[in-house]
């Protein structure tokens, strides 16, 4: 279903004005398509001085979600107060061990102190009411080759995808630039091989933009994808000041195609969550944000 027309129109007159004057009758953005649901990572959340003050603020400025690492410095209970006293859902949990610990390391010890994480945020996930928990399924570098990191992580995640069965949590895994699932038919057939409804993809659309076009593989992946994140990327900056430069733009200056995009999400029947991972801030900084999302749903 494509989003309503005249809230479309109403959001593309709205871009050509400076962006906080579209909310001065409201303090707050327009509410997603239906069945398009926008969060932001608690990372980018600079306002507040509680766990409460944060989900509050977010939920003020018509964010559906938020998501948390894990581990996260913060009690369970004290996750849950903020939840139940703000009505905010925490949509999934990212498994912030993934790096350190990657499921391809050559050492046995490395890669099951990863899956004891990637075990730990499973359960995080499910104490938060979450859906999922955002993975980088293997890292390929100069130590670690192609095929080995293919074979370990296959087995390593393997092992865990029993409880994240047993405990209805997704494992969707990330296009990050880990030198891994460098093509969305090889994304495909990773995820396939897992054999299970619980694994999925967390894409990323800015993150391809440097070596590819994010609607080939929506296109590709199709029902595979669980989850989407949301950032932009710039190829002339990355031309001009090099590489990770390329993501020192706001959303919709960059190189993403947001319009064909959103057509590839609606001609897969994507509906779910737009989880924002870009710098954030304070209030304006966050309302700025929620307003360039709903222009991006609106494209």
């Amino acid at each position: 279903m494509a989003p309503n027309p005249s809230r479309r129109n109403f959001l593309k007159a709205a871009g050509s004005l400076p962006l906080a004057a579209s909310l001065a009758s409201t303090g707050r953005a327009q509410a997603p398509p239906p069945g398009y649901r926008k969060a932001v990572k608690i990372g980018m959340v600079g306002e507040g001085k509680t766990l409460v003050e944060k989900f509050q603020l977010l939920k003020d400025l018509g964010f559906d979600g938020v998501e948390l690492d894990s581990p996260n410095g913060f009690a369970t209970e004290e996750v849950l107060a903020a939840k139940e006293a703000t009505g905010l859902p925490i949509h999934g949990v990212v498994d912030s061990v993934h790096w350190a610990k990657p499921f391809s390391h050559p050492d046995p010890q490395v890669r099951k102190e990863g899956v004891q994480a990637l075990e730990t945020a499973i359960r995080d996930a499910k104490a938060y009411g979450a859906s999922s928990v955002l993975v980088v399924p293997a890292v390929v570098n100069k130590g670690i080759r192609y095929d080995q990191a293919w074979k370990r992580s296959l087995h390593e995640i393997g092992q865990v995808l029993p409880l994240a069965e047993e405990l209805q949590i997704q494992l969707a895994f990330e296009n990050v630039w880990n030198h891994f699932l460098l093509s969305p038919m090889e994304a495909a057939q990773y995820v396939d091989a897992f054999s299970s409804s619980q694994v999925g993809f967390y894409f990323d659309v800015g993150n391809i933009v440097n070596y590819g076009w994010p609607e080939h593989w929506i296109h590709i992946l199709g029902k595979r994808i669980l989850k989407v994140d949301v950032k932009e990327y710039s190829r002339k900056r990355r031309d001009q000041e090099g590489l990770w430069k390329g993501f020192g733009v706001e959303l919709l200056e960059g190189d993403c195609d947001w319009p064909a995009v959103m057509r590839a999400f609606e001609a897969i029947e994507y509906r779910g969550w737009f989880t924002a991972e870009i710098r954030g801030g304070d209030r304006q900084r966050l309302t700025d944000i929620a307003t360039r999302m709903d222009r991006i749903f609106a494209s």
